[in-house]
């Protein structure tokens, strides 16, 4: 399909599109609750491998899906 016919959602003010939306969305939630279960359960360890999955899978969606957005800019030369 090409980028001119998807259909983009608007969230939060930004224009996304919703099949990259859920796919960036279930990396970011495998990442965080894989680390959440498999770290050794003292305190610490879920909450900060948890959490340390939801910042790698941002960066992984951040490589993989550039953004949508078009920006025009009248009336500068």
């Amino acid at each position: 399909m090409p980028a001119k016919d998807r259909a983009f959602l608007n969230v939060w003010d930004d224009t996304v599109s919703g099949r990259d939306l859920l796919i960036s969305l279930s990396i970011a939630t495998l990442l965080s609750l894989g680390g959440f279960l498999l770290a050794p359960w003292p305190a610490p360890g879920p909450l900060v491998l948890g959490i340390s999955g939801a910042i790698l899978g941002f960066f992984i969606s951040a490589l993989l899906f550039r953004p949508k957005r078009r920006l025009d800019i009248e009336g500068e030369a």
